[in-house]
């Protein structure tokens, strides 16, 4: 930032009003050499962030002019040595502003080149520094200004963070602050909503997230904990828009002895090879309540209430309906970081089927529990996963990237513990 600042001074003059008949000019500043020995960040517990630069140096070189009773010219060079330079500030939040800035210069030497340089010369340091510190115009009272500045245009990059970003055509997630940042001596706790919303209709779920607070952690630059109330929401919004359902046909199957027909369920139950002789099938697998994650210590687990309805295919195409089985299904999940999005994937566990209803007469529905697991696992799961593995977006702020990342799978929560690099 002090680079910057330091450009902008080669921009224009700086008068120098000596007296009242006389003023000199200063332009085309160059820097020759900046240290920053000591510079500091620090957080300051319950104000912001604290920047501090002590010792800085610099040593410029530009042109001077000074004109005297308007009838008397005279230009040359200079070269300037700034040291004990400091400059403190605290970053305010949430937006970022600058307060408290103070801006010290410890001493400063110049020597001038050309012209009546020699009178110039013989100014001391005492007179070099009060001339530098009494114009309004010149580089003490410049300083702070150009530093709340620069603190200035870091809001347009906080801007990009995705408070409400959308996912695919039915879900967006929003990120929105729910409280102001908590700064303590040694990190910065940020509470963002972390909920999903059906596209442009924000409607509440029937269940309230769980408060949880983040364990002590300091081996990463950045932990998100990401509460099984927001994988939750996605389950509400996706089963609202319909989306958590699926047709399958008799070509959806690999090669197997085993089709989607009347034929091949007729043997599991007689009624329907009777009623429908030679005639393929189409199930449809559908949510019938939201599916709910629950976390525990190194473990996911995932309750799915559905419905399975059974459909023979008429020659027309119209579709005749055979049963209708509640099923409850134990999904295993496993959740991973990629990118900045967080994926996962689902291991079918075991499900447990009762007779909705029959079209054809009562059967008993352990006959189909083989089939209908196959089914599931072959077609469900892996249309399921291939959406999964595409991710859903983590807070982020323009081309952040995720490194060293680690997860951790906690009562009520994950834990996603990384550093961070930015991209141009």
């Amino acid at each position: 930032m002090l680079p910057t600042l330091w450009e902008q001074f080669g921009d224009g003059p700086f008068l120098l009003r000596m007296g009242c008949h006389s003023s000199h000019s200063l332009t085309g500043l160059q820097i020759l050499n900046l240290g920053l020995p000591k510079s500091q960040v620090r957080l300051v517990p319950g104000t912001g962030v604290s920047l501090s630069i002590g010792d800085a140096f610099i040593n410029l070189h530009g042109n001077w002019r000074v004109k005297y009773l308007r009838i008397i010219q005279d230009s040359g060079s200079f070269d300037l040595a700034v040291s004990g330079l400091s400059i403190s500030t605290t970053i305010n939040r949430p937006m970022v502003s600058g307060v408290n800035c103070q801006a010290v210069v410890g001493s400063a030497k110049i020597r001038f080149h050309g012209g009546t340089s020699w009178l110039y010369n013989l100014f001391n340091e005492k007179h070099v520094l009060k001339v530098l510190i009494s114009s309004k115009n010149v580089l003490l009272f410049q300083i702070c200004p150009l530093v709340d500045e620069a603190i200035d245009d870091m809001n347009p990059h906080l801007k990009t963070l995705n408070v409400l970003a959308q996912v695919d055509k039915y879900a967006e997630i929003e990120y929105s602050m729910v409280e102001s940042p908590v700064v303590s001596n040694s990190n910065i706790d940020l509470s963002l909503k972390g909920e999903f919303y059906n596209i442009g209709q924000h409607k509440e779920p029937p269940f309230s997230p769980n408060p949880f607070s983040l364990p002590p952690q300091d081996s990463n630059m950045l932990y998100i904990g990401l509460s099984a109330f927001t994988i939750n929401s996605a389950g509400f919004v996706y089963n609202s828009a319909g989306a958590l359902s699926l047709y399958i046909t008799d070509d959806m199957i690999p090669s197997s002895p085993i089709r989607l027909s009347t034929r091949t369920f007729g043997a599991f139950i007689p009624q329907i090879a009777k009623q429908y002789p030679g005639l393929m099938m189409k199930l449809l697998v559908k949510t019938v309540k939201e599916p709910t994650i629950t976390f525990e210590p190194d473990n996911v687990t995932l309750q799915v209430q559905s419905a399975v309805t059974a459909y023979a295919i008429q020659p027309k195409s119209t579709l005749s309906p055979l049963f209708v089985l509640n099923l409850n299904a134990s999904v295993s999940a496993k959740i991973y970081v990629e990118g900045v999005k967080v994926a996962g994937t689902l291991t079918l566990n075991e499900i447990d089927m009762a007779l909705a209803k029959s079209y054809v007469g009562p059967f008993d529905v352990r006959s189909l529990n083989n089939i209908i697991l196959m089914v599931l696992k072959i077609m469900v799961i892996p249309k399921v996963n291939a959406r999964l593995e595409e991710g859903f977006p983590l807070p982020a702020i323009g081309k952040m990237n995720l490194v060293n990342t680690q997860l951790q799978i906690l009562k009520g929560y994950m834990l996603i513990g990384t550093d961070i690099q930015f991209t141009a």
